[in-house]
């Protein structure tokens, strides 16, 4: 049944434990499980209902200089383009070296994101402190290729300098029902990360409903993500703010029902500064202060880092 909406309930509105799906699968299933300790049967209207109350109550009064500064200091500045090379990436990561110089008073972005095979060209040329090096993995952006190799190249992108690690789920697995093969593949996946960030990207523009995106929100945190990721920029549909209450409530159920605190990652598709303000928005209502830091919020980006910088400064900044 449709709900009718107020200001008390729009934060609340799956709240309601769904009893229903408890006999969808036998109780020794482990996933199904885990996924009816949340309501999954979400309405995609309501979902944008509840999205567009935040984004119209909220949204304004975060267009602000400081907040532009921190969205700055959580951008994965990203390079992944099939002409990367050497000499790119270097001059891409010398960059964000001469930020320090140039701003001094600012904080730096978050993380430089490239191909695996990059990741030592990063590390020997990055000198900025408390920049991240992070790699796609795992066959990205499609995630179809054999576990094996999936493996062998998390493990080099580590071994090369990677700090954090960028996969996709495989969306063909969850969309079959196989929810066995894909949480054990990106558990194995983290037991090759250790103690590295790991990032799981949903790919929420092929999952086709609000209901899926919070079933692969929930599994892949239980399966070990330290981040749940909107898209890879590499699909027609990309980052939307309605996937990003959804993974943001699931974020935050998930907190409530384990005391584990998993970080959101906005990317494809994030062009202006009006986009990254709504994905703040929603983080912060949802989420709330906790998860305002560059440890639990990232947006992958390369585009808005001088759309940012020139905002902030005043000035028409082409650095990046």
């Amino acid at each position: 049944m449709l709900m009718s909406y107020n200001e008390e309930n729009i934060y609340d509105f799956e709240q309601e434990h769904d009893h229903e799906h408890e006999h969808e699968m036998p109780k020794s299933d482990k996933y199904t499980e885990a996924l009816n300790k949340y309501n999954t049967d979400l309405k995609d209207d309501e979902v944008t209902y509840a999205t567009n109350n935040i984004l119209n109550k909220y949204q304004h009064e975060n267009n602000t200089k400081d907040v532009k500064k921190f969205l700055f200091n959580c951008i994965d500045l990203t390079s992944l383009k099939c002409t990367d090379s050497d000499e790119s990436i270097l001059k891409f990561t010398e960059k964000v070296n001469e930020f320090v110089d140039k701003y001094p008073d600012l904080k730096n972005v978050a993380a430089i994101c490239v191909y695996p095979n990059m990741a030592e060209i990063v590390n020997d040329g990055l000198e900025a402190d408390d920049v991240k090096i992070a790699c796609v993995s795992g066959g990205f952006p499609s995630s179809q290729t054999f576990t094996e190799v999936k493996v062998a190249e998390t493990a080099m992108a580590i071994h090369a300098g990677a700090d954090e690690i960028d996969i996709v789920m495989p969306v063909g697995k969850f969309l079959s029902g196989d929810y066995e093969s894909m949480c054990d593949e990106i558990e194995e996946l983290k037991a090759v990360c250790g103690d590295k960030t790991l990032k799981v990207i949903l790919e929420t523009g092929a999952l086709g409903s609000a209901s899926n995106i919070k079933k692969a929100a929930i599994l892949t945190m239980y399966a070990g993500a330290d981040f749940i990721k909107t898209s890879t920029g590499k699909e027609s549909i990309g980052a939307t703010p309605e996937a990003a209450f959804i993974m943001c409530k699931a974020i935050k159920e998930y907190f409530l029902e384990t005391g584990i605190k998993i970080g959101f990652k906005a990317a494809g598709g994030i062009n202006t500064v009006e986009d990254a303000i709504k994905y703040y928005t929603i983080a912060k209502e949802v989420l709330g202060e906790e998860w305002l830091n560059n440890g639990l919020f990232r947006i992958g980006t390369s585009r808005l880092a001088n759309l940012l910088l020139s905002e902030i400064t005043g000035e028409d900044v082409k650095l990046f």
